[in-house]
């Protein structure tokens, strides 16, 4: 294990320092696909989800800072809304009321395979637990994604999928720009235009460079932030898994600090109210459980701003519960999006 750890960062270091320098506009030209009322999404600290029309719909998971324990039994009097400061008044409020559109991704580069037999079996059994509603895609990548099977509520058809996926190649890439450009695309054309819009990341390393070649990484963010797709990741998590990514993480740490272009799953996830989980590959049952209940507790809220300007400026949100929510409850973590974009025009 020592070996490979040493392999691995000796194979990175160049890369983190060729890449030092500021990078030069690539000059590729973005196709931007058809929608109402498109707006520019700024890339960097103002990293945020857009909405189309008056009405902003949050996507909300409660749990207990002390238990993690979810918490499905809120009323919309539990909680406080503000944008930029201003409360606001939320007009809807549901909770499992709306299907799933589950994005499964999974990697298949790098030093060691993330998806063996026990995490297939897991992914499978999960799936299969699904609402007959739901609806759910498979996305594999590497240097390249591509996608297995396109949205379907056939559970069959996602077996057969998931015994498709291409095998492991360990002399590719963990491009996960790529992945998450390539996936929140796929949401927008063919997700459920009703439903809740979910990618699963089955990963073994969460962070990673630039891919020479792919979409940048301020591309791939905003690709997920307009879909409005929440972001979670599934980790089989093993002695040479945590090696592995420990070495990714610190090179893309150093890289970061010199202004190089690097993506981290927990950073999205954190960015859309989503979450990572982690568990030995024999025990991802459990994990993959545990995530689907999440996604089935959480709550949607939607609110009709008390700005009514459309001037296509951020929006800061703050969701959090009452004193009297907590009282009885203890101190709840609210996992949602931070922030949307007003219309313009």
């Amino acid at each position: 294990m020592k070996r490979l750890a040493l392999a691995l960062a000796l194979s990175i270091l160049p890369l983190v320092f060729a890449l030092s320098k500021p990078p030069e506009p690539q000059g590729r030209p973005r196709t931007v696909r058809p929608r109402e009322e498109t707006t520019a999404i700024p890339v960097g600290e103002e990293e945020v989800v857009k909405t189309d029309i008056d009405l902003v719909v949050l996507d909300a998971l409660i749990v207990q800072k002390k238990t993690g324990r979810v918490v499905g039994d809120l009323r919309r009097e539990d909680f406080q809304l503000t944008e930029d400061g201003v409360a606001q008044q939320i007009t809807n409020f549901s909770q499992n009321s709306l299907p799933l559109s589950v994005m499964l991704l999974i990697d298949r580069g790098g030093c060691l395979d993330p998806f063996g037999e026990n995490v297939r079996r897991a992914a499978g059994d999960a799936v299969a637990r699904l609402k007959p509603s739901d609806e759910v895609a498979v996305m594999a990548y590497h240097d390249s994604a591509e996608l297995v099977q396109g949205f379907t509520r056939d559970r069959r058809e996602v077996a057969d999928a998931l015994d498709r996926v291409p095998g492991h190649d360990e002399q590719a890439n963990h491009c996960l720009e790529k992945a998450f450009y390539e996936a929140a695309r796929y949401m927008v054309r063919a997700g459920n235009p009703v439903g809740r819009r979910v990618i699963v990341v089955i990963t073994g390393v969460t962070s990673n460079f630039d891919c020479v070649g792919a979409p940048s990484v301020g591309e791939a963010k905003r690709e997920v932030y307009e879909s409005g797709s929440v972001v979670c990741g599934i980790i089989p998590r093993t002695a040479g898994q945590r090696m592995e990514s420990s070495v990714m993480r610190g090179m893309t740490g150093i890289a970061g600090a010199v202004g190089v272009p690097t993506i981290r799953v927990n950073d999205l996830a954190d960015e859309t109210g989503g979450e990572v989980l982690d568990d030995k590959p024999e025990q991802l049952d459990r994990t993959f459980d545990t995530l689907f209940e999440h996604l089935r507790t959480r709550y949607q809220l939607a609110f009709v701003p008390t700005n009514r300007k459309h001037d296509g400026t951020v929006r800061k949100l703050r969701l959090k519960l009452t004193p009297v929510a907590e009282k009885s409850r203890g101190k709840l973590a609210v996992k949602t999006r931070r922030s949307y974009v007003a219309p313009k025009g």
